[in-house]
């Protein structure tokens, strides 16, 4: 069962036409990991999901399995309007129910849904559709932006320093912090998932805008201090309408 909130409405060609900019423009960024070595930026999967959605565990147990992957940044945001039906996600927010609305609006839809990923901030696919999904990320690995930003993050004790240098974009760029748990396993003792052990990895515990970027050599520092997120952080460098991704690299606590 899909929860769906209805939003404008747009024509199918117009989804064809951002699907197509996206192939052809080549949104994936460049950027390096946290020992600093030249790489490219991993790829960017947002799921957007709810324990209370009954369709949501074979997207949630993907999604896990994207976790492991170094060549991907998998992020698990919790909905909130899914808590009606009978029990109450602990980590559902209403910040990342809006997150995925702006998608709706960035991305030419008509209604947000569960489970929904989205790649790269360009292209979204129903969660569970593993054979889709792993194309899309296949497209966005080859379609490599020469112009994007490079991109080091490092940890030092609770200090995050993040540097960013490149050629200017055409528009500022935001940039997003984010902090995520490891790995939880939750007993569902209501709703749709009533007597269900679902496993949820990477889920986005903090969100914050930590500035942003207009080329050239620019640093960013974030203290983890009071922050929830056992498992790690990352960052997004990502236009500031919450459209493509030009680059992202994230850190992996060693307790993870």
């Amino acid at each position: 069962m899909f929860r769906r909130i209805k939003f404008r409405r747009q024509t199918f060609n117009s989804v064809l036409a951002g699907v197509f900019l996206f192939v052809a423009t080549g949104l994936f960024a460049m950027g390096l990991i946290s020992t600093g070595a030249a790489a490219k930026s991993p790829v960017v999967v947002e799921l957007f999901t709810s324990q209370g959605c009954s369709s949501c565990p074979p997207a949630e147990a993907y999604l896990h399995e994207l976790s492991q992957r170094d060549d991907v940044i998998a992020l698990e945001y919790h909905v909130d309007y899914w808590d009606y039906i009978g029990w109450k996600d602990p980590f559902g927010s209403r910040a990342y129910t809006q997150r995925q609305q702006k998608y709706v609006a960035s991305l030419g839809g008509r209604y947000a849904y569960t489970p929904q990923m989205v790649v790269n901030g360009a292209i979204h696919e129903v969660g569970s559709k593993r054979n889709r999904v792993n194309a899309i990320i296949r497209e966005a690995q080859i379609a490599a932006a020469p112009d994007a930003p490079v991109m080091t993050m490092t940890r030092t004790g609770d200090i995050v320093t993040v540097t960013l240098n490149g050629t200017a974009p055409k528009t500022p760029l935001n940039v997003l912090f984010l902090s995520f748990d490891g790995r939880h396993e939750t007993v569902i003792t209501r709703g749709e998932n009533s007597g269900k052990t679902l496993v949820n990895a990477h889920v986005v515990r903090g969100s914050e805008l930590i500035g942003q970027w207009s080329g050239g050599l620019a640093e960013f520092t974030v203290s983890l201090k009071g922050r929830k997120g056992d498992g790690g952080c990352a960052v997004i460098v990502q236009n500031a309408q919450q459209g493509p991704i030009a680059a992202a690299a994230s850190l992996t606590f060693a307790s993870n």
